[in-house]
């Protein structure tokens, strides 16, 4: 069974940090680019982070660049990300698929960054 799961979001303080995880299952995770993608309130979702099979190719959104790091490991099918300096507008459901064909997607995680 094709399956994504997200954990480790939360509330935060702007400034903060929070490192995501997904944990993926029922394809050949090794073989495949891997994507953080997330979703605000009233806005489409928008594509965060990727990072190619073997994990030693990255891309961000210019929004994240410099504060967010992806990255994997393949013997454990997860994918992570690192956010840091977190901001207001970082605020949204974070998803994780990989970059073709999409998948189901998963439940995603909630970060939320308030004071």
């Amino acid at each position: 069974q094709v399956q994504l799961v997200e954990s480790g979001g939360g509330l935060v303080q702007p400034g903060g940090s929070l490192r995501l995880s997904c944990v993926a299952s029922g394809f050949y995770f090794n073989a495949n680019t891997m994507r953080w993608y997330r979703q605000a309130p009233g806005k489409e979702r928008e594509l965060v982070a990727s990072i190619t099979s073997g994990g030693h190719s990255t891309s961000y959104a210019d929004s994240v660049k410099g504060r967010f790091t992806i990255s994997r490991d393949n013997a454990k099918n997860t994918v992570y990300l690192q956010m840091n300096s977190l901001k207001f507008e970082d605020t949204a459901v974070y998803y994780c698929n990989r970059a073709s064909p999409l998948i189901s997607w998963g439940q995603g995680t909630q970060v939320t960054v308030s004071s």
